[in-house]
């Protein structure tokens, strides 16, 4: 775990109106400059050798996800073999970071994935909607840690935020926090999923932020991918900028991932010059930023041969999800 004193970050003893005066003393969020800002990075042209490099980087930093009701040991099975060997063409492809599946698929994910460095993240907390009793959110963290989740995707409570409750956020976070402890001492890295399409405004986001960082988050995660706005480009730079700032005042080093809607290599890179470019080449690392994804890859592939090929082969030369 990274270590910092949420009372001395904030000042004083951690209270509702104690969180309330720190998040609402954050610099407000200038919309229009921060959009212009995203949009303008987005028309950033890149040279063949970085898209080379970017491509291969947009890979190790996918988690590659499944999410779905009609999941089965076999779907995340097969999705763990594609993760192991991208493109069984060309093997100097590289691997995403992590599988992605609901708590109870961790096992044949685990089983799946072997001796690979791939990792294997569990979203818990009752995921997408985070309505359920703390008992049950903690329990469904254990479970997935039990069965060798090495990150966990948690929800936070966002009527409870929207309703100005911080303590209640904080106090979640810090308790899914302590569930993720493995029986060796050692912790699941903790993802929170700030949900930023139902947060209204981007001072809502930033204070979000802020307040899951504070609680010992380890990565700030935009979105379940379950609603109707996920990850967006201005809502991610904002996201940079705050974990960013978090580096300078505290030390502490927050990761970045937006999930949902991310589905083309051109969107990727728009990402990652976004990182580039707010955040710096630190988190130019799979450590600190990732993409939430579920069809990314499969262009990233067809993209990734056309470069070296010359040529493009169309869907059909990667498997289908």
């Amino acid at each position: 775990m990274q270590a910092i004193e949420p009372e001395q970050v904030i000042g004083s003893k951690i209270t509702n109106a104690s969180l309330r005066r720190w998040l609402h003393s954050l610099p407000g969020v200038d919309k229009v400059g921060l959009e212009q800002r995203a949009a303008s990075l987005a028309t950033r042209s890149i040279k063949t050798d970085s898209k080379a490099w970017a491509l291969d980087m947009a890979i190790k930093m996918m988690d590659l996800t499944t999410l779905e009701g009609a999941d089965t040991p076999n779907r995340v099975h097969s999705l763990c073999l594609k993760a192991v060997t991208p493109d069984p063409d060309d093997l100097s492809t590289p691997s995403p970071a992590a599988i992605c599946v609901y708590g109870d698929m961790v096992k044949h994910a685990k089983e799946a994935i072997g001796k690979n460095k791939i990792y294997v993240a569990a979203v818990a907390t009752a995921f997408p909607s985070g309505r359920a009793s703390m008992k049950v959110k903690l329990q469904d963290t254990k479970d997935a840690v039990a069965a060798g989740a090495d990150e966990i995707d948690m929800v936070i409570d966002r009527g409870a935020f929207l309703s100005g409750n911080y303590l209640e956020v904080f106090k979640q976070i810090v308790q899914v926090k302590e569930a993720c402890q493995r029986k060796d001492g050692s912790f699941a890295h903790l993802k929170v999923i700030l949900e930023t399409g139902e947060l209204q405004t981007y001072d809502n986001i930033r204070r979000a932020s802020y307040l899951a960082m504070l609680a010992g988050g380890d990565f700030i995660k935009t979105s379940t991918g379950k609603v109707s706005v996920n990850a967006t480009l201005p809502t991610t730079l904002l996201m940079l900028q705050a974990v960013r700032d978090w580096k300078d005042e505290t030390g502490v080093k927050i990761g970045v991932k937006p999930a949902g809607g991310i589905r083309t290599a051109k969107d990727a890179i728009k990402y990652l010059v976004v990182v580039k470019e707010i955040a710096g080449d630190e988190w130019l690392d799979p450590n600190y930023f990732r993409f939430g994804a579920s069809s990314l890859l499969n262009d990233v592939l067809m993209q990734r041969k056309k470069l070296k090929t010359k040529t493009y082969l169309g869907p059909d030369y990667v498997s289908v999800d």
